[in-house]
């Protein structure tokens, strides 16, 4: 594991608390197995955001654009 996931693991597991254990290893495998569409979402969703979007509003709608993809990771 490098340096990078490693950090970012640890800033998700911080975030994701309140999430169950083996969900948010879902979670993780799935940003492992596809990082490059994670990048992706988290810059739409910062896109979204600085158009005047709150952060819910701006996920689920970039997480709806990708569902399919999401799908295929879980």
């Amino acid at each position: 594991m490098s340096i990078k996931q490693y950090l970012m693991k640890k800033m998700l597991k911080s975030k994701m608390k309140d999430i169950p254990e083996a969900e948010r290893d879902k979670i993780f495998t799935a940003i492992e197995k596809n990082p490059q569409l994670f990048q992706k979402i988290a810059e739409e969703v910062q896109q979204k955001m600085k158009e005047g979007k709150d952060q819910m509003s701006a996920s689920m709608e970039v997480m709806s654009k990708y569902q399919n993809e999401l799908k295929d990771l879980m």
